[in-house]
Formats: C-alpha cells, structure tokens, sequence
C-alpha cells in the first residue's frame, strides 16, 4: 500500500499559495514544480493539469481539491501540498472554497500508481482532523512531518 508521505518532499508543499482563483493557483503549482525539475516544461503541466480540471473540478469536498494528471516522461508519482489560507473557487460540488490541494502527477505508463497515489491522499484525508491540522501549520518541514507521521 502506498502511503502519502513517501509521495513528497519539503520542496514540493507550498503553505501560502499566493493566487486568488484555480487558474492562477493551478498555473503557479505548475511553475513551481517545473523549477524544481520534477516536469521539464511548466507551461506543459499547467495544460495537463488545466486539461483534467476542464473534465469536471477536482474539488472533492469540505475545501480540498486533487489537481491530477498522468505526464508523459515522468519518471515516478509524486504528491504537491499547496495551501490557500483565504480559500479559492474550485467549482467543488459543495460549493466550498478550496483551501488545500494535493497535486498528483503520475508517470503516463503507470495507470496503477495514479490510483494508488489517490486512494493515499483520499484514506488520510478521512482520518479525524487531519486537513484542518495541516492547514494549521505553515512551514513545509511541518507539512512534511505530519504527512510522514500520519501515512504510517
């Protein structure tokens, strides 16, 4: 069983994302990732992304959403944390703003780590307080720590 915290790193969680709607926050998560040498081409994932979001909003619920999409080339999954303390539009089916998004990118040959990642990021998620816990805290090493102490 896959488990959350083995899907990301320090690097990849991001407390105060600093954009105001899911386009922006989309489009800064991927530039973001790209420069960190995750993806090659940020432009490219916020179109993946961007892609996925048009299908129908990755906002599942209760403020969090879960950007995904599968990248060609990439070499294994990975889990982004962002954080948007003030909330922001996701067009989630209750309505709520968003205020924690867990980014999934998965290699494109491997339609099973997708899923695996997503039932990770879905079983904590529903384990008592734990997004309103992570919401609380605001440095990555933190993020890092809970979703480590958490996933085992």
């Amino acid at each position: 069983m896959v488990r959350l915290g083995s899907l990301t790193r320090p690097e990849l969680i991001f407390p105060e994302l600093p954009a105001a709607d899911r386009t922006g926050v989309l489009r800064f998560l991927a530039e973001r990732i790209a420069a960190l040498g995750v993806v090659p081409d940020g432009a490219e994932l916020f179109r993946l992304m961007k892609e996925r979001e048009q299908l129908g909003s990755t906002g599942i619920g209760s403020g969090i959403a879960i950007p995904h999409c599968k990248v060609p080339g990439l070499k294994q999954g990975i889990v982004a944390v962002g954080m948007a303390p003030a909330g922001v539009d996701f067009g989630a089916a209750d309505g709520e703003p968003v205020r924690l998004l867990f980014v999934v990118l998965s290699p494109s040959a491997s339609p099973a780590e997708h899923l695996q990642a997503l039932a990770a990021i879905s079983r904590w998620i529903k384990v008592d307080r734990h997004a309103e816990r992570l919401l609380e805290l605001r440095d990555p090493e933190a993020v890092y720590q809970l979703l480590q102490e958490e996933s085992r």
